[in-house]
């Protein structure tokens, strides 16, 4: 699994902001859209990943790109805390 130093490096490589979140368990977040394309990458715990109707578990060390102006959601699906980190792309970043 990558350090959190080199996921933020090599994201800022690719345009992306840097920032950890953290969320207790059955946490959720419904139907989000953003602007912009959202990179997200899980250091612990299991989240779902809901984009575009599609559904996906992501774990430790598993990362997922959600596309500008895709409605999405994020559910803390395992019994315990998630510690995630996420970026938005950056503008003038392609």
């Amino acid at each position: 699994m990558e350090s959190k130093q080199d996921i933020s490096k090599r994201w800022a490589r690719e345009g992306f902001s840097f920032d950890t979140w953290v969320d207790p368990p059955r946490q959720v977040w419904e139907d989000f859209v953003h602007e912009t394309d959202e990179m997200v990458y899980v250091l612990e715990g299991e989240v779902e990943l809901e984009v575009k109707k599609k559904v996906r578990t992501l774990g430790p060390g598993d990362e997922a790109l959600i596309p500008a102006h895709a409605n999405h959601s994020v559910r803390n699906v395992g019994g315990t805390t998630a510690y995630w980190l996420y970026g938005y792309r950056m503008k003038n970043s392609d």
